[in-house]
């Protein structure tokens, strides 16, 4: 600092005079204008999924918890734990009452429904329409986010594949995208794609989309679990045999969230078991987070979805953390990582 202080009183008050940013390498305030790395810690629903499958736990209650277990202050919702009372008003009053009582943010609901990305005109337009009701619904609780799917989850997940060929979906997936963007900019919402499943685990072909779509509420949300191309055959289409699948080909998880950067609203943080270090096993996070850095992503939300309690739960392995467990181990990864790479 006094070094820089001197070369500036150098330059002299006549030189100053004449505006001195105008004259100086960009490089000499870098180091003073640089946003600093940072990122709010949110936690996403599904992290309870296995409590709230069984019953043990109700939408109603994400709030308290959240807050009151984990220190966490920020929601995101999943639109399956809703169990279709996303257009009822007095229910979605009385969340709206419960978050404000205790100070949350409710910030995203990922919904899960109709496919946008369907072939048949007809079907991707119900489909488009039937995510109107959760944008209001979005809207009324004061999300600024839904996170849709592009393709069929179902028919991914129990290894029918897709409809069509890439480019066919592709084509169809902008459009249906596009049109719930559409809807969602009138409330002021964003719309946001996670690499789920299908061809949506491919970073490549979810560029392509994006490319393809103009609305300025688009965007992405990286999830480092996601990249899985293909999976092993379920034994049924029960979620415990659906879970239990292992996956047999991935797409590079650090390349595929580099590729996704310039679109990201949001970072969905993946974990399943941990180390004696406290390190997720299948993702380095700080190597991660120096990929999410170096894209110049700042000030954002990062989710907590820890999926080991569902694998536990679903399938008897105690190898894997309870959902408590996991979501503290999670958030102690991520505050780890805002100190090294602040």
């Amino acid at each position: 600092m006094n070094n820089r202080r001197e070369f500036l009183s150098q330059l002299g008050l006549a030189t100053a005079s004449l505006g001195l940013s105008s004259l100086l390498p960009e490089s000499v305030f870098a180091a003073e204008t640089a946003k600093k790395f940072t990122f709010e810690i949110s936690l996403a629903e599904f992290s309870f999924a296995s409590e709230l499958f069984s019953g043990k736990m109700k939408n109603m209650d994400f709030p308290a918890r959240a807050k009151n277990e984990f220190g966490v202050s920020v929601l995101e919702y999943v639109s399956g734990f809703f169990n279709n009372k996303h257009t009822d008003q007095a229910y979605l009053k009385e969340l709206k009452q419960r978050c404000d009582d205790l100070g949350m943010k409710n910030h995203l609901i990922m919904v899960d429904g109709a496919n946008i990305a369907a072939l048949d005109a007809e079907k991707r337009q119900k489909a488009v329409e039937a995510h109107y009701p959760w944008v209001d619904a979005a809207k009324y609780l004061g999300c600024s986010t839904i996170r849709v799917n592009l393709g069929d989850a179902m028919a991914a997940m129990s290894g029918k594949g897709e409809e069509g060929s890439m480019e066919e979906v592709g084509k169809a997936a902008a459009d249906g995208y596009e049109k719930v963007c559409e809807y969602a900019a009138k409330a002021g919402l964003n719309v946001i794609v996670e690499n789920h499943f299908g061809y949506s685990t491919d970073p490549d072909w979810l560029v392509g989309v994006m490319k393809n779509v103009k609305s300025k509420n688009k965007g992405f949300l990286p999830d480092f679990g996601n990249f899985c191309a293909e999976r092993s055959k379920p034994a049924s289409s029960s979620l415990k045999d659906l879970m239990a699948t292992k996956c047999v080909k991935e797409h590079d998880k650090y390349e595929g969230t580099k590729k996704m950067m310039p679109y990201a609203r949001g970072i969905s943080a993946k974990t399943h078991k941990f180390d004696a270090n406290g390190n997720d096993i299948d993702t380095d996070f700080i190597k991660m987070f120096k990929i999410i850095k170096a894209s110049g992503w700042t000030g954002g939300y990062v989710g907590i979805e820890y999926e080991g309690g569902l694998m536990r739960d679903m399938g008897g392995d105690t190898s894997y953390l309870s959902n408590a467990d996991g979501i503290i181990a999670t958030k102690k990864l991520l505050e780890k990582v805002q100190k090294e790479l602040a």
